[in-house]
C-alpha cells in the first residue's frame, strides 16, 4: 500500500467512521508530541543513559542502578506531560462508539488520562511501582504484592534514601515497567491479543513495529480479519500488509481525522 501525506489520506476517514470495534497500537511516537523523548531517537532517553546499564538482573544486583534508575524516573515525570490531540481523538473515537479499547508499548498512562478504557500496557506502567521481592530470578518478579504511585519513591529518595525497599517486607521496589530481560507480566500479551482478535480495525500509532512481542499484534488483527492503518513518520516493517499508511505526527492526523469522522 503506497504511504498517503496527511490526515485526509484517502480512506483514512472512511475507515475509522465505518469502524464498530477499532483497536489502537501505540508507541512511543504519539506521546512525543506531549513532551516525552523517546528512547532512540537524537535527544533520546537511551543517547543520555547507557541501556545495557538497565536490565533487570542489574537492578537486582546493584545499588547504584537501582538509584540511578530513581534519578530517570524523576526526569521521565520532570516534564508533566499531558495528552495530546491523538490521545484525546483515540479517547472520543471510542466514546461515540466506533472502538473498543487501546494496546500500548508506552508507559507514560497519558492514554488512561485522555479517557480511554480500557488500555492494554504490553510494558506496563511508570506511574505505579512494586515490590519485586529480595533476590528475583530469571528476570520473574517476585514480590509480596506491595504496589504505591511513583511518587512514593520519589518521597522515599528526597527524604534521602537512594534505594528505597518495600516497606512491607523489605524486598528491592522498582517501576511496574517491564525492563530489558525481565519477563512480560502474566495475562498481558493474551489481553491483547483477544482484543486485536476481535477488531475490525487495527490504527497503528507511532510505533516503530520492530519490538516483539508486541509488533506481532496488529499481525494477529489482520489474520483475524481486521483492516490495519499504519500512521508514522518512517516506514515500518508491516507497511505492506496494511491497508493504509499514512506519513504524518499523531496528533497531527488523528486529531483532524477523528473529528471528521464523527462530524460525518
Amino acid at each position: 500500500m503506497q504511504a498517503m501525506p496527511g490526515y485526509d489520506a484517502p480512506g483514512l476517514v472512511e475507515l475509522l467512521r465505518t469502524s464498530r470495534r477499532a483497536v489502537a497500537f501505540t508507541g512511543a511516537g504519539i506521546s512525543t508530541e506531549s513532551g516525552i523523548p523517546d528512547f532512540r531517537s537524537p535527544g533520546g532517553v537511551w543517547t543520555r543513559y547507557d541501556p545495557s546499564e538497565y536490565t533487570f538482573d542489574r537492578y537486582v544486583a546493584s545499588a547504584q542502578v537501582r538509584a540511578n534508575s530513581w534519578a530517570m524516573r524523576r526526569e521521565f515525570f520532570a516534564h508533566n506531560a499531558q495528552p495530546n490531540a491523538a490521545h484525546r481523538a483515540l479517547a472520543q473515537l471510542e466514546e461515540a462508539g466506533h472502538a473498543a479499547g487501546v494496546i500500548t508499548q508506552n508507559i507514560d498512562g497519558l492514554h488512561q488520562l485522555a479517557g480511554s478504557s480500557p488500555v492494554v500496557e504490553v510494558h506496563g506502567t511508570a506511574r505505579e511501582v512494586m515490590c519485586i521481592g529480595l533476590a528475583p530470578r530469571d528476570g520473574t518478579p517476585d514480590g509480596c504484592g506491595f504496589t504505591a504511585p511513583y511518587t512514593w519513591g520519589e518521597e522515599q529518595v528526597e527524604a534521602g534514601d537512594p534505594d528505597p525497599h518495600c516497606p512491607v517486607c523489605g524486598g528491592l521496589v522498582k517501576s511496574a515497567t517491564v525492563s530489558f530481560g525481565q519477563m512480560l507480566f502474566p495475562g498481558v500479551v493474551q489481553q491483547a491479543v483477544e482484543l486485536v482478535s476481535a477488531a475490525d480495525l487495527v490504527i497503528a500509532v507511532g510505533s516503530s513495529l520492530q519490538v516483539f512481542p508486541a509488533a506481532d499484534l496488529p499481525v494477529q488483527g489482520v489474520k483475524a480479519g481486521a483492516a490495519l492503518v499504519i500512521i508514522n513518520d518512517e516506514p515500518t516493517p508491516l507497511d505492506g500488509i496494511a491497508d493504509l499508511v499514512v506519513r504524518g505526527r499523531a496528533a497531527e492526523v488523528l486529531g483532524p481525522a477523528v473529528a471528521e469522522a464523527l462530524e460525518s
